[in-house]
């Protein structure tokens, strides 16, 4: 006898502000986005429409093989670089205090840079490890981040506000791909192996990510031109503009304290401008870390049959497994 599960309902519920409608109210879902589900997971999982009846073939049934949270997956990625590069740091500076703190001034210094915990080995290769699986979902995220949008963007009225959003949207994937990349090319071209491109792709990712980190602010400040409509999308909003904030006061410390390095050689010099790195690292991730605040609920799909339904984002739809 077959079980019976919960309904899943995947559409999502805008309301329009007091002073008038700002968005349309015909509700708008993400495409590929699944929220609030309850899944029998000791059960061979089909979900067909609620209404569908008995005529539809087993063969158009929508077959999932995997459904993951979507919250889980970015905690994933946010905690495997974190977590790495903890061990990296506490490895190096018990077993290789010398080849970490080694500069080419040569002056004292107590708290190596990122690029020279990772740079040494064994923990190079842990690290670059730990950024090949942390790489994949990131270019997922971007994705889904960038139908997120494009959804908030498709509710809008006005025409010039939609084409001022559509146009912020491309920035923000573009600054996003670009920053995924120059992450990778900053891992994988140690500074020990080719210091003049490594300290290139390090300016290039420095930029990309407050360039992106200042241009989501700006989108979100177009689609929600009265303010966040929810507690959680407020929260999101203030940890956002917090760690950006945070990024560039660490960023100013951190040039400011590399050119006392490189041109007057000042003691403790790299020692402040590698803990200004370690805090624009940790509001990097910070930042992207409110992922898990603007999709709470949502999940990560693959499924068999799932193009049936691609086009019927404008429709309220339930679902039901048996």
């Amino acid at each position: 006898m077959q079980s019976t599960v919960d309904m899943i309902d995947i559409q999502k519920h805008n309301t329009a502000d007091g002073d008038g409608p700002r968005r349309r109210t015909d509700p708008v879902s993400p495409p590929g986005t699944v929220t609030g589900r309850t899944v029998d997971h000791h059960h061979n999982t089909a979900i067909h429409p609620t209404g569908g009846g008995t005529g539809e073939s087993q063969t158009d049934k929508l077959a999932v093989h995997l459904i993951l949270s979507f919250r889980d997956l970015c905690l994933f990625t946010l905690l495997l670089p974190l977590g790495t590069l903890f061990v990296c740091f506490v490895s190096a500076y018990i077993f290789q205090p010398e080849e970490i703190h080694e500069t080419h001034c040569r002056v004292y210094n107590v708290i190596p840079s990122i690029s020279a915990i990772t740079g040494v080995s064994p923990q190079r290769y842990l690290w670059r490890i730990s950024i090949a699986l942390h790489i994949g979902p990131r270019f997922v995220i971007a994705f889904v981040y960038k139908n997120y949008y494009r959804v908030l963007i498709n509710e809008l009225i006005d025409p010039l506000t939609m084409k001022k959003a559509t146009r912020l949207l491309n920035i923000v994937y573009v600054l996003s791909l670009v920053e995924i990349s120059a992450l990778c090319g900053v891992t994988y071209i140690s500074n020990k192996e080719n210091y003049p491109l490594h300290e290139k792709v390090f300016i290039l990712f420095m930029t990309s990510s407050l360039s992106y980190m200042l241009a989501t602010l700006k989108l979100l400040k177009v689609l929600q031109p009265n303010g966040p409509q929810t507690n959680q999308e407020e929260t999101s909003l203030r940890y956002k503009k917090a760690f950006f904030a945070l990024s560039i006061a660490a960023t100013v410390g951190l040039i400011l304290f590399f050119l006392k390095h490189r041109f007057l050689c000042h003691d403790l010099a790299f020692s402040w401008f590698a803990l200004c790195e370690y805090i624009v690292a940790s509001a990097n991730m910070g930042f992207h870390c409110t992922t898990m605040l603007d999709f709470p609920t949502e999940d990560f799909l693959v499924a068999k049959n799932a193009n049936r339904y691609r086009k019927q984002q404008h429709a309220s739809i339930s679902w039901k497994l048996d």
